[in-house]
């Protein structure tokens, strides 16, 4: 199978082409490359070979053979989306849509999208499920939910739409993000040998580890049609629904020497517990191998391998929001988010 994989040079993007290799596939990858600057370790076996392009300008002939997208690029996470709401819909949103529309148009036959958990917003009582009613709080959450409505009756006999929504991702890859919970809390714990939480840290968390992520979208992939056409599933583990200071204690205990103290209660009033009882029994050959517990291990044991420092672990290029400023402030980026002529 031939797989347009947008997103490739970001967190999850760069680790998904090297399983993807290993199961037989063909990979055509494709990144605007805001984020190429944060290497953090080598962490895969093969890179992919990238058609640097802004998912804005792809056209009808890059979609020539290809027979499933599975669709990652967008601005990706709160912070960043409202760094320029106007953007985040423009991209994340109709670029999305635009992605979608060539893909039908090119006769793809499959399109996994990876949305988000952040859609239920704030959610209170029994564990939401995909029949849930979202409740999106911030642009990046209201655009996942648009393109969910806006791709789903696009779906026919020739284009099939899966929706993945995934948890909170952690753990490790060379494209690292500490713009996460679990891994902002593991590079503090390492840096500082201190989490010093301000808030309570009560609000709840669904997590799932990056290559779990990755083994959601393998098995969307080769599942049969009628398992995942026009679905949504829930991406991680009911047992991986953690409060946040639930997290902080976890990562904590996997970091010898480093303190824990909360504050009160915080502005972020975010707080869902999701339900992934349809994933793991709905999609073959889908259960997570990854917990908190061990995703912070392999951050630990990664940081001391690298010898990581304070300033590798501040750096921009693993937090989002600083380095799409950073591209913005030196006019690498145009106000529209398109790359500048050198």
């Amino acid at each position: 199978m031939k797989i347009m994989v947008t997103g490739t040079e970001g967190y999850l993007g760069s680790l998904l082409p090297p399983l993807l290799y290993k199961r037989g596939h063909d990979v055509l990858a494709v990144d605007t490359g805001y984020y190429k600057s944060g290497w953090l370790f080598n962490g895969t076996e093969q890179t992919a070979r990238t058609l640097n392009k802004d998912i804005r300008k792809l056209t009808a002939e890059d979609f020539a053979g290809v027979n499933a997208v599975v669709h990652m690029a967008e601005l990706s996470n709160d912070p960043a989306g409202d760094l320029a709401p106007n953007i985040t819909y423009d991209i994340n949103h109709k670029g999305s849509l635009h992605i979608a529309n060539l893909a039908k148009a090119a006769g793809v036959e499959r399109f996994v999208y990876m949305s988000s958990c952040s859609v239920y917003g704030v959610a209170t009582g029994v564990d939401v499920t995909e029949d849930s009613p979202v409740n999106p709080q911030t642009a990046y959450a209201i655009c996942k939910t648009l393109v969910e409505r806006d791709v789903r009756p696009m779906a026919d006999d020739n284009f099939s739409p899966t929706f993945m929504r995934n948890a909170t991702a952690f753990g490790a890859s060379p494209r690292m993000r500490f713009d996460i919970v679990l891994n902002n809390l593991a590079g503090l714990a390492w840096t500082t040998k201190e989490i010093k939480m301000l808030s309570d840290g009560t609000p709840w968390r669904p997590l799932v580890h990056a290559l779990d992520i990755s083994k959601s979208i393998i098995c969307a992939l080769e599942a049969p049609r009628e398992a995942v056409h026009n679905e949504i599933f829930n991406v991680g583990d009911t047992k991986q629904n953690y409060q946040v200071k639930e997290i902080a204690e976890i990562v904590a205990a996997n970091f010898p020497g480093c303190s824990l103290s909360f504050g009160s209660n915080g502005a972020d009033n975010r707080s869902y517990r999701v339900s992934f009882e349809k994933i793991n029994s709905k999609l073959p050959g889908f259960s997570c191998e990854w917990n908190a517990d061990r995703g912070a291990k392999q951050l630990y044991d990664i940081f001391k391998r690298i010898d990581m420092t304070p300033e590798v672990f501040r750096y921009r290029g693993f937090t989002r929001l600083e380095q799409l400023k950073h591209l913005l402030k030196t006019e690498q980026l145009d106000p529209q988010f398109f790359w500048t002529e050198a």
